[in-house]
């Protein structure tokens, strides 16, 4: 469904059929070789044009004040940004693979917040989708991890590193992230 800013209903992944389930358990595994780390590797995963191109991009969307022209420019990367998504100046999604991004409706990507899609480790490197649902808020200079779903209205404070789900309506804060309060049935 499109919207009248260009955005597209995004798709909600649900936290609660996933549950029990790890984030780690739901990366892809590409094991690497050769005697250095899988950082190496990377031109291998995927085209070096295409990581030039996305982090001309992401670096022009960085910068840019528009959050039109912000979700614009990330939709044409592969991102998948509902209507209303608003990305704070400096919030960077992955540079390898933004394809691997679903932000939800009226989410908040806060200033300087990363999403990451990958992790290159020392004998492989991992996938994983990063899936903000709607109303969801990433604080400013929070990381998220590959693997990752942000439920819908969750919020996650300032500086925190989502190393797992955050269920719907949850707040994390932290490092590793650790659920600090729940909404409750009345709100």
């Amino acid at each position: 469904m499109t919207h009248e800013d260009g955005g597209t209903s995004a798709p909600t992944a649900s936290t609660e059929s996933d549950a029990g389930e790890r984030r780690v358990d739901r990366l892809d595994r590409h094991p690497t070789g050769g005697v250095r780390n899988s950082l190496w590797s990377w031109p291998d995963a995927k085209s070096p044009l295409t990581v030039v191109r996305n982090y001309v991009v992401i670096v022009l969307a960085r910068v840019c004040p528009s959050l039109r022209l912000k979700n614009w420019l990330l939709r044409r990367l592969g991102v998948t940004v509902g209507a209303g998504v608003a990305w704070g100046l400096e919030s960077t999604p992955d540079v390898f693979w933004p394809e691997r991004i679903t932000v939800g409706n009226d989410a908040i990507i806060g200033y300087d917040a990363t999403l990451l899609c990958h992790e290159f480790l020392r004998d492989e490197y991992r996938l994983g989708d990063v899936v903000v649902e709607e109303d969801a808020m990433i604080g400013a200079g929070a990381i998220v991890l590959p693997g990752v779903t942000v439920g819908a209205g969750a919020r996650v404070a300032a500086n925190s590193l989502v190393a797992e789900d955050v269920p719907p309506g949850t707040t994390v804060a932290g490092v590793p992230a650790d659920v600090v309060s729940q909404a409750s049935d009345d709100d």
